[in-house]
């Protein structure tokens, strides 16, 4: 039995973490600078965000390195240092992790390439194959109890991240993808065929993040987890939609909501539950409060999208928020 298996034997479900990107940017983060940049240059300001998800009551918490392919540190000139930057995200969160009075898990994220694949695309399947392995070691090299893809939206990725990862390490794999688009991810994929995809890999859990709405994730979480025979299921939803609030963009899950949510997605079949983009500590601790019976189930409901006069700007800060593994 691994690690992560073990560690969902003995407490029946996992609490999750909450967003990175969304704690970078209320750090300083620039939009279009390089997330990842921060585990060399800023690493206690990233330990921090993790040790705040660790007293909250998370049991997993995932790396800084979302977009720590080479595919995507080609962008800010640090394709040379995949191994360097994973290596060190790996470092940061586990030293959150070991300083805990209890066992915290280290999830190595693994986002997605930011580039199509052959038909569509000029990226072959060995590429991803190649750069996700390369990412692996790095992240196993700095610590990590898990590697954690994420965010994906089309299965030949996830199938080619999975042979990558295996290229180079026994650890347990977790795979989650997005759904966005009239239940579907972006790529088309229903989370049926997610869920079969995942029981013949033999993935170690998998489910739904981010996504457009909260319910997206909740219906896809109950497609996976009735096809994933019987595989750990994942919910890390975002926290509501982003709303204008004057010049500013907030997301509108409030804790309440996230913890109703989380219910909602244990009794569907989730044990691996926590948040993504626009959610925080304060988030992750009502969800722990509240699936541990310390705290009632909050009488609310998910937030309802209302379109807005400015929906461009909108959906400019949602993209970039995801790109950072909000």
């Amino acid at each position: 039995m691994n690690t992560l298996a073990e560690l969902l034997a003995e407490k029946g479900h996992l609490i999750l973490d909450g967003a990175m990107g969304t704690q970078l940017f209320d750090a300083g983060l620039v939009a279009g600078d390089a997330p990842e940049s921060w585990n060399l240059d800023r690493p206690d300001d990233i330990t921090a965000i993790h040790r705040a998800y660790v007293a909250a009551g998370s049991d997993i918490i995932l790396t800084n390195s979302f977009g720590g392919t080479s595919f995507r540190l080609k962008l800010h000139g640090l394709d040379d240092r995949v191994r360097e930057v994973n290596a060190a995200a790996a470092r940061n969160a586990r030293a959150a992790a070991d300083e805990a009075d209890r066992r915290v898990l280290v999830a190595g994220s693994m986002g997605p390439t930011g580039e199509l694949v052959e038909p569509l695309g000029h990226l072959t399947p060995a590429e991803v194959e190649d750069g996700f392995a390369a990412q692996a070691e790095g992240l196993a090299e700095g610590g990590v109890d898990i590697l954690w893809l994420e965010t994906l939206s089309a299965l030949n990725v996830l199938e080619a991240g999975v042979r990558g990862v295996r290229k180079v390490t026994d650890l347990p794999i977790v795979a989650t993808m997005s759904y966005d688009t009239a239940g579907r991810t972006m790529m088309g994929v229903t989370g049926t065929a997610q869920g079969e995809m995942i029981a013949a890999l033999g993935l170690d859990a998998a489910g739904a993040n981010c996504g457009a709405t909260i319910p997206d994730t909740e219906a896809a979480v109950a497609l996976i987890h009735a096809a994933g025979g019987g595989i750990p299921i994942v919910s890390k939803a975002n926290a509501g939609i982003p709303v204008w609030h004057g010049a500013e963009l907030h997301y509108d899950g409030t804790p309440d909501i996230l913890a109703a949510h989380a219910v909602r997605v244990r009794d569907a079949g989730a044990s691996l539950i926590g948040a993504c983009c626009g959610s925080g500590p304060e988030h992750i601790e009502m969800i722990a409060k509240v699936l541990s019976g310390e705290l009632p189930v909050p009488d609310v409901e998910a937030p309802v999208h209302i379109s807005t006069s400015k929906p461009a700007p909108q959906r400019e800060r949602r993209r970039r928020r995801r790109r950072s593994r909000s």
